[in-house]
């Protein structure tokens, strides 16, 4: 799974990355990004704008969004099987916008290691995701979202057996078309291992409430 990841660069680099014209004006580095909190998300709709979503997908037919706890990842093998995520990914895709995450090693004693992922070149990436727009039943809105995943590649393989999908540049503008779910499910592969760059850190990234520089020191 993807339980936690970083969106911990400039603003100008995020809007030069994904050719943006509009940022949310409460923009802030962010070291630790947890489920629940806003993050930072692409969409069709709007291409060149950046918006935030509450990580946690809300189907709109939940009776409340206590659900989305449950529903930060989207499992890439089954998404057209599930009923959360069926029509999302048919119909509202999103690039959910990082420049690192985190994966836990297992250990037979005491708590898994953490381990600091990112490209080799720091430059920020998206990773795919699907987004809901939940009402409740005084008619406020709620737009959220979830992370697909996949198998992990070689790099991430002895830490963890799961990652994020990442899309490269090309892939994109694909992810948010219109494309036929059979020809937009190839994009739901492992991104390549030598692209790609970890190192273990600090058991800081374990609180969600923490959220400084330091968490993606090497240790």
């Amino acid at each position: 799974m993807c339980g936690r990841y970083t969106l911990s660069i400039e603003v100008s680099d995020i809007m030069d990355e994904f050719d943006l014209q509009n940022v949310p004006v409460e923009w802030r580095p962010r070291y630790n990004v947890a489920p629940s909190q806003p993050v930072a998300v692409i969409t069709s709709k709007n291409p060149r704008s950046l918006e935030w979503m509450r990580w946690g997908l809300v189907p709109s037919w939940a009776k409340d969004i206590a659900i989305g706890n449950r529903l930060i990842n989207a499992r890439s093998e089954t998404i057209l099987e599930k009923p959360s995520f069926r029509s999302a990914f048919n119909r509202r895709r999103c690039l959910i916008l990082a420049n690192g995450f985190f994966e836990w090693q297992k250990q037979t004693k005491g708590g898994g290691i953490p381990y600091y992922f990112f490209q080799k070149d720091k430059k920020p990436f998206a990773m795919a995701g699907i987004w809901e727009l939940w009402q409740n039943s005084q008619g406020d809105e709620l737009l959220s979202c979830a992370i697909i995943t996949c198998a992990a590649n070689s790099l991430l393989e002895p830490i963890h057996e799961r990652m994020p999908v990442i899309l490269d540049r090309t892939e994109r503008s694909a992810w948010l078309s219109d494309l036929p779910s059979a020809q937009i499910m190839a994009l739901l592969a492992p991104y390549p291992a030598e692209k790609m760059d970890t190192y273990p850190i600090s058991r800081l990234v374990n609180d969600p409430k923490i959220d400084v520089p330091e968490i993606v020191d090497k240790i």
